[in-house]
């Protein structure tokens, strides 16, 4: 493995924590306040995902025509703004989609540089270390975060800003590489063809549209869960919701650390199982009524979660390096990801609204899983990833 990595590792566990850091810090708010409503925590997740589907087209070719460990330090900084936003009391709504602006540019570089980093050999194993780190960063950032954030606001959203601004500069020990020259045409244009062109095989296909799977069905779940805990489970604060849902973090480090033993890239469609066995587990758990059994149940969403993502990332970096930029690749993935991402957390802040019971919220979430699992990994090719495209 390229010793090249090992920054990178460091600097998105700092910006994935300092990212979990202020979600439940946001979240804190909202419970800590009198005057926002419970629809207010998946708007807060809304706005933030719409800078993801908007610069979509432009993130892509921006982090392929650029440096990419510039364009991670440009992503935190954004982050940081945004979080200072917050800090001088900007409305939350708009703050955050700041934040989320950042992350929007942050992340095709995150995960366009790792073909550049470690080569078709190691590219499932640098996916599980980065999902890993980033896991673990998640598990501490939201559980330190929450803890700050109910002492006090102001020191997490401080925290979180000098994250941030570590990171961005741990960035500048990785290389300086631009993947391959700007193009000429309308990046709207552009966007389009690459859609296009990345839609033609199964499994450039299966690629977006299971890893847009997986991350409507975890944040639905994760906004479902901070109405679920209190009412099922008698959760008092942010802190004790970070205390359960770190459950699900630790199991997609475990799902993480195991699936490149079982699902290389040459066996993809293997990677459907995990995916119904989540689908199962979440079904499981909206029948779950005490601590402990939750709390096990979330483990194994988790871990089933990582043992389907990190191949699929892998495979889609790899698919997009041979075609249109592993940077655009990503940022098409993105594109998609968070467009289903809002459009299932859009979806369940409607509900909310109308006082739909989480339980069956989570029930319904359970059964979308498995059908449309299903449907995606339909006519996908039961080996070889080489020459898709």
């Amino acid at each position: 493995m390229n010793k090249q990595i090992y920054p990178l590792l460091i600097a998105q566990f700092l910006s994935a924590f300092a990212d979990n850091a202020i979600l439940f810090t946001v979240i804190a708010m909202v419970m800590h306040s009198n005057d926002l409503a419970t629809w207010y925590v998946p708007a807060l997740q809304s706005a933030f995902l719409v800078a993801f589907v908007i610069l979509a087209p432009w993130v892509g070719g921006f982090a392929d025509n650029h440096a990419k460990s510039r364009v991670l330090i440009i992503g935190n900084l954004i982050k940081a703004l945004g979080a200072g936003l917050l800090l001088c009391k900007v409305e939350p709504l708009l703050a955050y989609c700041i934040v989320g602006m950042g992350a929007a540019i942050y992340s095709p570089a995150k995960y366009g540089i790792l073909p550049e980093l470690a080569g078709h050999e190691f590219l499932v194993k640098a996916n599980s270390w980065i999902e890993g780190s980033t896991i673990l960063a998640i598990l501490l950032g939201m559980v330190v975060g929450a803890k700050l954030a109910d002492y006090s606001i102001t020191m997490a959203l401080a925290l979180t800003i000098a994250l941030f601004i570590a990171s961005a500069f741990i960035t500048l020990f990785l290389p300086v590489h631009i993947a391959k020259a700007e193009s000429s045409s309308s990046q709207l244009i552009e966007f389009g063809r690459q859609i296009g062109q990345f839609f033609v095989t199964p499994r450039s296909r299966f690629a977006i549209l299971g890893a847009s799977l997986f991350w409507a069905s975890a944040a639905t779940l994760r906004v479902i869960i901070v109405a679920w805990a209190p009412l099922v489970l008698m959760s008092k604060n942010a802190t004790e919701i970070a205390q359960i849902t770190l459950f699900l973090a630790v199991g997609i480090i475990a799902g993480s650390a195991i699936v490149p033993r079982l699902i290389p890239l040459e066996h993809l469609r293997r990677t459907r199982i995990p995916a119904y066995i989540m689908a199962v587990f979440i079904g499981v758990l909206s029948f779950t009524d005490s601590l402990l059994p939750a709390r096990c149940e979330l483990f194994v969403i988790g871990m089933m979660g990582g043992m389907f993502i990190v191949p699929i990332n892998a495979a889609l970096q790899e698919l997009g390096q041979e075609s249109i930029g592993s940077g655009s690749a990503v940022a098409l993935q993105n594109f998609f990801q968070n467009l289903a991402m809002l459009a299932s957390v859009g979806t369940y802040t409607i509900a909310t609204a109308q006082r739909v019971d989480p339980v069956m919220a989570m029930q319904t979430l359970a059964g979308l899983l498995f059908i449309l699992t299903f449907l995606v990994s339909m006519k996908l090719p039961k080996k070889g990833l080489q020459h898709q495209l």
